[in-house]
Formats: structure tokens, sequence, C-alpha cells
């Protein structure tokens, strides 16, 4: 006989969360739930969802209760706002943050929660973007008790091809800062080899094609190298604000750990210029405009 499988909650119903929602409606999992803009659940609610008013609910009919949302005071406002996830949590419940947040909020965000109701907490930060939420090939990576980590496995390889436990609570987080840093790193060197090579008389378009193998292969560069020599900045399937957010908090976190990133710091700047110039709600791929003519829009 099957086992029952547990029932979930889900918080924050974007360009991520809509899809991992789509994985765990299909493989069979009771969801429910519940986005700041309602209207964003219709779809989910179609295909099975229940979907409640407030984070509070979640509680009231999942044991595991999964965010997906923008940042650290969104967090912690859908925790432990008015209505939040803490006034209806009780002990023995889960929270698996999908966030990207900052480790030392995530740490003491987990100890708070755990204080007043008992819930236990998992950082569970991913990577492989929309693509991967999608094709659910997401790699995971997860700080907090092995225990709640070995309750949510099968959930979470609905959703992701790798899971690492990488340690305690926020350990996740640190993992996540590390990813962003090296993909934001990658990504603003890409622009800078197309201008480059489109000034240079190269065909940009073949950059990718011929680098594939090498050792400056990566997804990335598949991925984006191509969008920036064809100027294809739609639809966007990530957003630069996201990168933006992610490196000031790499830095900042670096910073009280005393380790240095200058490298991560000037990513970071040069993120702030372009998102500056009316680019922050726009894809990365957008990053090349840095680097070309000011006249060039092709």
């Amino acid at each position: 006989m099957m086992a029952t499988l547990p029932a979930l909650g889900f918080a924050g119903i974007g360009l991520m969360g809509l899809p991992m929602c789509r994985r765990l409606l299909a493989a069979g999992y009771p969801l429910t739930v519940w986005n700041r803009n309602p209207a964003k659940c219709a779809a989910l609610v179609e295909a099975g969802a229940r979907q409640v008013a407030t984070p509070a609910e979640l509680c009231q009919h999942a044991d595991v209760v999964m965010l997906c949302l923008a940042d650290t005071a969104v967090v912690r406002e859908v925790v432990f706002g008015a209505t939040g996830v803490a006034e209806g949590a009780k002990s023995g419940q889960l929270l698996v943050d999908f966030s990207s947040l900052e480790p030392t909020a995530t740490r003491e965000m987990a100890t708070a929660l755990a204080n007043k109701t008992g819930m236990g907490w998992l950082d569970a930060p991913v990577s492989g973007g929309v693509v991967g939420a999608e094709a659910g090939s997401l790699a995971i990576m997860v700080g907090g008790e092995a225990a709640d980590l070995a309750r949510v496995r099968p959930v979470l390889l609905t959703l992701g091809q790798r899971v690492t436990h990488m340690g305690a609570v926020g350990a996740g987080q640190v993992t996540k800062a590390c990813n962003q840093m090296i993909v934001a790193c990658n990504a603003l060197v890409i622009a800078e080899v197309v201008a480059l090579a489109e000034r240079s008389g190269v065909d940009a378009s073949l950059i990718a094609e011929a680098l594939a193998g090498g050792f400056a292969d990566s997804k990335p560069l598949q991925i984006l190298a191509p969008q920036m020599a064809e100027s294809r900045f739609e639809p966007v399937k990530w957003h630069v604000r996201t990168l933006l957010k992610d490196l000031d908090t790499a830095v900042k976190f670096s910073r009280e750990q005393g380790s240095a990133t200058p490298i991560s710091g000037l990513a970071a700047q040069l993120m702030r210029l372009h998102g500056g110039q009316g680019f922050l709600e726009k894809d990365p791929s957008t990053l090349v405009q840095l680097y070309r003519e000011p006249d060039s829009t092709d």
C-alpha cells in the first residue's frame, strides 16, 4: 500500500513558484497556495490546488509550508507579519524556504520561529532558473537539520535533480550566495566578450558554439551569449534586480565574515549601474548593452 503524500502549502506564485507548484500538483501532492496578488493562483486552483487568503491559513491545511519569495524583507513579513505563517504554525510542522536570502537573517528567523511555534526551518535556495523549475532539474542546496531534510527529500526531488545538505540552517543561503557570485560575474564577462567580438568583426553568435566543451564553457555562456549576440532580450526569464540583490547579499555577508570579495563587489556596482539605466526588470542578457556603443540597438 502506498504511503500518503504529505500535504504541502506554498507561498509565492511567481516566475519560479508557478512551475514548481505545477510539478508538485502533477506528482499528486495535496497543495494549498497563497500569493500576495491572489489572481496569480488562478491557474493552480484550476489544476487542483486549494487557495487561502493568508499565509497563516497555509498551516491549517499543510504539514510542510514552502516559500519562494523576493527577498529577506518579504520572507520576514510573510512569516512574522500579521496573519503570517507564525500565527498558524504548530510544533512538528516544517517551513522550507526556496527564496534567496541573507544567511544571517535566515538563522535569526529560523531561531525565532522555532522558539515561538516549534516549527522547523530548512533554507533550500535553488539554482537553474525558470527552465530548471519547469523541467524539475533544479539544484537545491539545503541548510537545516538532517532529519527535517529526510522528511521532505522526496518532495524536493520532484523539483530538482540534485539536493545537497550543506550544513546547519543558513548553510544553504551561503551556498546560494556563492552560486550567484559565479553566475553574475560570469554574465558580466560574457557581455564583455560578446561586445568585444562584435567590435572586432567576429560573429558573436558563434561564440557559445566555438567554446562549447572547453574550459570557458558554462550554462550561462550557452544561454546568454546567443541572446546577447542576437539582442534577444524577451521574454524575461530572470531579472537584473535579482542578480543585484544576490550580489549585495553576498558582499554584505562576506564583510560580516571578514572575507574579501573584490570581484563580486565590482560586479555588484556594474549591475547597479545597469539597473540604474532602466534595466532592473529586464533580463540579464541586456548586460551586453553596458558595453555596446550608445546608439547600438541591433
